[in-house]
């Protein structure tokens, strides 16, 4: 049995036991995580992988992405001008038909128009549940990533001067890592917050010059050779305040309690829960004010999430970020984010460098 065989009957089995007969993957990563077909880029057109839980697979896909044949699945194909679901609305049975959350609305609008009789529910359990658990490969693969990852943030120190903009750092860190990653993926431009700018968790970057005294979230990862890293370090450029230096060192305890609460049995909740109940008793829980991490893997956000509504028990090969945060508006903030895995014991955190406090 090929690897592809196995994770699609991971995914029937999941459908089986929610008891929904059939599900649409949209979801690229998603298909090639179960067919071994890439397709990088369809933009408006449709392609959709249909799997039922009795009866063969069915790649329904416009001409003009071309896909290898297989024994694992029919494919059956469009072309500009037809009704894109024209195939899938005489193919499908009717009642429940699990669709994926990627699935452009328009097409199971146009899909339900043509067949009333089938109505469209969440199936994106199916293939979550299926990818959340990585398989020796994938783990070696996430290991990989995070070590590309770590070579590159160890070169970010000596790339930091007065006078730059976050564009100029993040081009700067960007190009490394197309230099030491994986070639196909190009340049990686991570999230660079200078000053008060670190105070937005998801700030864009932008024409603000680095100055003494400012804090500097560098958020990045590339996905190298199918699989994804992330990380987030926090310098200090020229000098660190005592109150910088407060906020740095309960973040960092924060991220290394998250990760020390990591094994099978725990819930994403109760990981939350040890980063978040640890900064709230410092005095800064308004001020971490996003969840503590998400899933990761083929892609860089995926399912599970580390937050305190999801009382999922943790399991071995389960990988996602650790990254607590204060956040103080018109000020400064600090975010230290690593990737972990589940063992069969515990937590193996991926990245190795260092979260010491750096002043540049």
């Amino acid at each position: 049995m090929s690897l592809y065989t196995e994770r699609m009957n991971r995914v029937r089995e999941n459908l089986s036991e929610k008891g929904l007969a059939h599900t649409v993957i949209s979801d690229l990563s998603s298909i090639y995580y179960l067919t071994g077909r890439m397709v990088y880029h369809v933009g408006e057109r449709l392609l959709a992988l249909y799997v039922p839980v009795q009866g063969r697979a069915v790649m329904y896909v416009n001409e003009l992405f071309p896909i290898e044949p297989s024994d694992d699945f029919d494919i059956v194909y469009h072309k500009d001008g037809d009704v894109a679901t024209k195939d899938m609305a005489r193919d499908l049975p009717g009642g429940k038909l699990g669709v994926d959350k990627f699935w452009q609305c328009q097409f199971l609008i146009q899909l339900t128009e043509q067949r009333p009789d089938i109505v469209g529910v969440n199936g994106s359990f199916a293939v979550d549940e299926a990818r959340m658990r990585k398989d020796q490969a994938e783990k070696e693969a996430m290991r990989r990533a995070s070590r590309i990852n770590d070579q590159v943030f160890e070169r970010i120190p000596s790339l930091i001067r007065e006078g730059m903009t976050e564009i100029e750092l993040g081009a700067q860190i960007g190009a490394l890592f197309e230099k030491m990653g994986d070639p196909k993926a190009g340049a990686s431009i991570p999230l660079v917050c200078f000053g008060a700018n670190a105070a937005e968790p998801h700030h864009g970057n932008d024409q603000t010059v680095l100055k003494p005294g400012d804090a500097i979230i560098v958020d990045g990862g590339q996905c190298s050779f199918g699989y994804c890293s992330d990380m987030t370090r926090t310098y200090f450029f020229g000098s660190v305040s005592e109150e910088q230096k407060k906020v740095y060192d309960i973040v960092c305890e924060a991220n290394r309690l998250a990760r020390a609460a990591v094994k099978p049995g725990v819930t994403f909740a109760q990981v939350d829960a040890a980063a978040r109940d640890y900064i709230t008793a410092q005095g800064y829980g308004p001020y971490f004010t996003h969840r503590t991490g998400h899933g990761i893997g083929m892609t860089g956000h995926e399912y599970p999430f580390v937050c305190s509504d999801n009382d999922m028990p943790l399991e071995s090969g389960m990988t996602f970020t650790i990254e607590p945060g204060i956040y103080l508006p018109g000020k400064f903030g600090v975010r230290i984010e690593d990737v972990v895995m589940v063992s069969g014991e515990g937590c193996e955190t991926l990245n190795a460098c260092s979260k010491k406090l750096t002043v540049i």
